[in-house]
């Protein structure tokens, strides 16, 4: 199994005198001062040095059929109706699946795998420009790993494509987090990813109908204030999220996107030769990854005009960066709702595309859905139900300058965490 390496970067690749928390069993869950159990979901780059990082690939788990692993999704997020610790059902992570005995005998390997690599990325913290390490659910580490059979169809599934099973257990999470019982599981999640309650608008937890209805909390306002908001040049963060920038789309194929299909026009689904897809030619993208902790309401990156939206049909694969960097079309195959912003310095539209996911209920616009109505950066356009997903934002050509820490973190292949309304760069003076 091939070691993650990143260029330019370097650690120990010995992975070992690592510490993760001073007197605690690695296995051993973190308790907050009189709360309830916290799953590590975070890590530096020091914590995670005893073993390397998970390369996926199709022989990582040599005992498994396809069969098994779809089983697992399906009885994880089954189980999600009735247990309400939400790290012993989708939120589960592979250093406490101790939590979990069954799914091993599901995933025979799955235990053995986690004991041997961590699971996950590594990402930048913007301040300090320090690598951490973030653990992935293991219902994304078992959904990627079901995109390597492609369109097989598995007879245990009454003969549906991998593609169908992950947009039914897409559909029925979501269902069940629509349901009134699911504020159950509200507790353990924000225990699980150690939530702030301090910022959101609601933080008495009994308040939310839903558990959907916390995961698309609104924040108190000021929360996140825009980054220099007097300068009318300067772009913003759209999300809480993990970001990688390119100024241009072959740059963004070199160092991260490898689906085979991913270009402009798949991604808008345009035809190549028309109008916009000729506005597009040459543009710029960013890519902001939400995680399932994260505030999941994205906002305007710029000052602009609400137009048009396009919805378009497509699949439930996982958003996770091992899936984004290995030759799958996710961002082009994917669920996807298009929103286009006419930009008010320049005159120019810019895409913005909100993308579905694995266990995403669905894309919901608010001011995004206001068509004529001019948007201030930072302004809410609309939100994700349950999941992680991400917003790909596509600019013309020219019409912006990132930030530069963010083009060399993307240029080294690593997304940077950053939240909305901090500067991702400025209108290109050219």
């Amino acid at each position: 199994m091939a070691l993650c390496s990143i260029p330019g970067l370097s650690w120990p690749t010995s992975f070992k005198g690592a510490r993760i928390l001073p007197g605690k069993r690695r296995n051993e869950a973190q308790r907050l001062p009189n709360g309830p159990p916290v799953m590590i979901t975070s890590l530096s780059a020091e914590d995670v040095s005893d073993k390397p990082m998970e390369r996926i690939e199709p022989g990582s788990l040599p005992d498994v059929e396809p069969s098994q692993l779809a089983r697992a999704l399906e009885e994880l997020v089954e189980r999600s109706a009735s247990d309400w610790d939400v790290s012993h059902t989708t939120h589960s992570h592979p250093l406490a699946l101790f939590k979990v005995p069954w799914l091993d005998k599901l995933v025979p390997g799955l235990e053995k795998l986690a004991a041997e690599y961590h699971i996950g990325n590594f990402v930048v913290v913007r301040d300090t420009g320090k690598l951490m390490f973030e653990s992935m659910p293991i219902y994304a580490r078992i959904g990627m790993h079901l995109l390597f059979y492609g369109d097989l169809q598995i007879d245990i599934l009454k003969n549906r494509t991998v593609g169908r099973l992950l947009k039914d257990v897409s559909v029925k999470q979501g269902k069940i987090y629509d349901s009134p019982k699911s504020i159950q599981s509200i507790p353990s999640f924000v225990a699980t990813y150690a939530i702030k309650l301090d910022e959101l608008l609601e933080p008495d937890l009994k308040a939310y109908k839903c558990f959907n209805d916390f995961f698309f909390r609104r924040l108190k306002a000021g929360a996140r204030p825009v980054q220099n908001v007097d300068d009318p040049s300067g772009i913003c963060s759209a999300a809480d999220c993990r970001i990688v920038v390119y100024p241009t789309v072959d740059l963004a194929r070199k160092f991260w996107v490898k689906g085979a299909n991913f270009n402009i026009p798949n991604l808008l689904q345009i035809p190549p030769d028309s109008p916009a897809a000729k506005d597009f030619e040459g543009g710029s993208i960013s890519i902001f990854r939400l995680a399932p902790q994260d505030y999941h309401r994205f906002h305007s990156p710029i000052d602009g005009v609400v137009g048009d939206i396009t919805d378009i049909e497509g699949q439930y694969y996982t958003v996770n960066p091992q899936a984004i960097n290995q030759d799958f079309d996710v961002l082009t195959s994917n669920v996807r709702s298009v929103l286009y912003l006419t930009h008010t310095i320049t005159g120019k539209q810019i895409a913005f595309v909100a993308v579905g996911a694995l266990l995403v209920g669905s894309v919901k616009w608010t001011k995004g859905a206001e068509k004529g109505k001019t948007v201030q950066r930072g302004e809410e356009l609309g939100y994700f139900a349950y999941g992680g997903s991400t917003v790909v934002a596509v600019l013309p050509k020219g019409c912006i300058e990132f930030d530069k820490d963010l083009v060399k973190n993307s240029g080294k292949g690593l997304e940077t965490l950053v939240k909305v309304g901090n500067s991702i760069g400025r209108t290109s003076s050219s």
